[in-house]
Formats: structure tokens, sequence, C-alpha cells
């Protein structure tokens, strides 16, 4: 069951809340009794290691039993999660632990000692969850056991045989007072009927106050989700700024290989020009003509570079515009297949680099693939937590093989999709085919798809 799910049954009638505290019945039962047996065996086991390491802890081996128990108390946290989880239709966010700090499984081991999280588990794990199991656990079984006894009251009394005309005395009074034994047994068959009604919600009540306890303990509070945030957005940070320097080193370079040496080579042959003027007018026509070649060659270089970053087409008429432009010009035959509206606009950061990344899986499938066929997938889809994102998908039929190599195109392309806070996906088998999957988170606040008024 999804949170919506459990929030739209939340609002159905009583009745109905009834009969699905009823259904859950065999799940809640089934939770208290495996925790009971837990408690008698794995958290018994985990008091006794704790509580011998602080009896020793003088000796080196105590260390490595209180150790061994924030260990064995993590696990159990998290087997108490998986077991709720089972129970109960609400999530409990996980926390994500750390690697731990050192630089050998040794240093990093002994690093949980430092780690508050751990030392919290372990409180749940010996104090808290034992308590609150045997309350819960007590309640709820000697509730079940006494209503099962009222129910067969009618059977013990009919198995005994006891006379309807005997009357049980009550103490000296009993010429006055005395109780019909048949009597009694409907009377308690009765309260057992009423009790056993109540049996769902006392089960209920116990794996609620369980979720709850392990909500507040060892799920992810707002500061350790704070604390993801702020490590996720330092993590984005960093991989924008190599991303960003990758591009500009790349720029650099491709400027100085391609337009600059050009430009140098226009300026000298102008020069030779100037200097032959009047004394050989033939070759220095030779001399302009070249020249203007390479004008006109060192001109497509900087507008192949410029969309590198943004074309004008990709402002003006939108990323798919763009990528079939990008296609034409492809030496290996390319489609886009979008499955966008027509009249879609998307925000002009999450275009342009969905066009950057699109054209650099588009231009390394044509200089490594060996591909004969390239297809670009573009599409729209609203997550499991309602972001909405975009999906890059580029193909090719080649030899596949594509691996990430640091300060190269697909590492690069990762640095960029982790700096936009998006995802990087490339499935490339020896023998091919290879699909590079980008997704662009979309903002929430500009709609997925903005038609064009």
């Amino acid at each position: 069951m999804t949170i919506e799910e459990d929030t739209v049954t939340s609002q159905q009638p009583a009745g109905n809340a009834y009969v699905r505290y009823w259904k859950r019945f065999p799940r809640d039962i089934g939770y208290l009794a495996l925790l009971g047996l837990l408690l008698v065996t794995a958290y018994a086991l985990l008091q006794a290691i704790f509580w011998a390491g602080v009896s020793s802890i003088a000796a080196i081996i105590g260390l490595f039993l209180i150790l061994g128990s924030l260990f064995g108390a993590k696990w159990l946290g998290e087997n108490a999660l998986d077991r709720l989880a089972w129970a109960e239709p609400r999530p409990v966010r996980r926390i994500e632990w750390p690697a731990g700090v050192g630089n050998n499984s040794f240093t990093r081991a002994f690093s949980a000692l430092g780690n508050p999280r751990y030392w919290l588990y372990l409180l749940h794990a010996i104090v808290l969850l034992p308590a609150l199991g045997l309350i819960t656990i007590i309640v709820t079984f000697t509730w079940i056991i006494t209503t099962l006894s009222l129910l067969v009251s009618p059977i013990i009394v009919a198995i005994v045989g006891i006379n309807p005309d005997n009357r049980i005395p009550l103490g000296r009074a009993s010429e006055y007072f005395s109780i019909d034994p048949t009597s009694v047994a409907i009377l308690a068959f009765v309260a057992g009927l009423s009790l056993a009604a109540l049996i769902p919600f006392i089960t209920r009540a116990s794996v609620f106050l369980h979720f709850q306890l392990d909500r507040l303990v060892l799920g992810a509070g707002r500061v350790n989700a704070l604390e993801r945030q702020v490590d996720d957005l330092a993590a984005s940070r960093g991989a924008a700024i190599s991303a960003e320097g990758h591009a500009l080193r790349r720029l650099e370079r491709d400027i100085h290989d391609g337009p600059q040496q050009r430009l140098v080579r226009l300026q000298m042959d102008l020069a030779a020009a100037e200097r032959n003027l009047d004394s050989d007018p033939a070759r220095t026509r030779v001399l302009i003509t070249e020249a203007m070649s390479q004008s006109k060659e060192a001109l497509e270089e900087l507008r192949s570079l410029s969309r590198g970053f943004a074309p004008p087409i990709l402002l003006d008429r939108g990323l798919v515009a763009a990528l079939d432009s990008s296609a034409v010009r492809s030496a290996i035959p390319t489609r886009i297949v979008s499955s966008l509206p027509d009249d879609t606009v998307l925000p002009l950061e999450v275009e342009r680099n969905a066009y950057f990344v699109a054209s650099e899986a588009m231009t390394n499938a044509v200089k490594h693939s060996g591909a004969t066929e390239i297809v670009a997938e573009i599409s729209v889809r609203s997550g499991d937590t309602g972001q909405d994102w975009l999906d890059v998908v580029v193909t090719d039929n080649g030899t596949g093989g594509a691996r990430t190599v640091d300060g190269h195109g697909i590492a690069g392309l990762e640095q960029r999709l982790q700096g936009f806070g998006g995802t990087l996906d490339v499935d490339s088998p020896d023998g091919g085919p290879t699909a590079v999957s980008a997704s662009f988170p979309l903002k929430a606040t500009a709609t997925v798809l903005t038609a064009k008024s």
C-alpha cells in the first residue's frame, strides 16, 4: 500500500476501517509473536554481549564486545524496520549510513564508536524496544487468552455437566444470594464476544506504538534528511564546477587547435598578399583566395563550437528541432523520436543541458561506436515521489564497450548531470548496442509541460 492509498483509506468510514483492521490482524499478531520470539533470543543475546563488554571494558576484549553490540544493534534495527514494513502500511524513511572514517576497514569499523546513530540503535535494542515490546505483547496476548477463556466457558459448563438447578452459594449469604452456573457461562460468553470484537484494535494499537517508536528512533529524521541534502548539494556543486572546468578546457583546446590556427594562417596570408601586392599581382590573388578559404573554414569551426553550447535554433524552436538539426549533420543516419507534444516548452537550462548531453552522446557514437544507426528518444515522465523528469536516451547499434574514463566524454556527461541534479546511465555491453540514458529533473514550479500561448 502506498502513502496515497493509505491517505485515501484513512478517510473512509469507520466500518471499513474495522474490516481493514481484521484483514491486517494476521500480520499484526504475527509481528507481535515474532517480536516476542526475538526478545528472548536475539535481543537477549545482544544485551548479554553489551553488558559483558561493559563489565570487561578494562580489557581489550570489552571494547570489541561493545563494538560488536553496536553492529548487532544496527542489524536488529534494520531488521525491525523490515518487519515493521511487513505489518505497517506506512513507510519509515531509512537513514543512509556513512561508510565510516579511516583508510582501512579496521579504522572504519571502530569509527562506529563515535557515531551517535549506532548508540541510538543500541538504546533502541536493549532498552526501548524490549520495554515497549513486553508491554504490548503482555497486554495483547493476555487480552486474547482472556477472550478465549470466556468464549469456551459454556463448553466447560456442558462438559462438567453442572445441573442448572444447582446454584452456587455466595458465602454466608447463601440463603439469600446464589448464582446459576448456566447464567454465568452465558454472561461470560457475551463478555468474550465483546472482548473479541476489540482484538483488532488492540493488535493495531500495539503495532502503531512500535511504528511510532521505530519512526522516531530508527528512522531518518529531519536533521538527517537535511544533512543528506547538504551533502548532495555539496557533491552537485563540486560536480558542476568540475564539469564547467572540463568544458572550458575543452573549449580552449578546440579554439586553439581549430579557429585560432586558421586565423593565424589567415593573418600570414594577408601579410604576404600585402607585400606582393605591387610586385606580384598573380601571387597576391592566390594568397587572397587562400585567405578567403581560411576565413570560411574558421567561421564554420566557430559555428560548430557555438552549437555545442546553445545554438540559435535551440533558443528559437526548442530541443527537438535543435536535435533534428544535429541529426541532419551527423555522419551516421540519426533519428530523433519525441513523445513530447508539439507545443511543449521546457525550462531553458533543461533544454540547453539536454541538448549538450544528447549531442555529445551522438558525437561519441559517431567517433567510437562503429554504428550504422543512432536513435535519440525524448520523453517526460512523473516519478514515484511526484518529481517530473525529462528523459533523453541515445542508442546506437555499434560494437559497445563504452566505459567511463576520467576527463573524457562519458565522465564529463556524468559530472554535468550530477551538477544539474540528474542521473546518467550507460548500458554498453561488449558487442553492443549502447544506450546512454540521461534524466533531468523538472522543477515543480515550472510545470512539466507548459503550452505556448
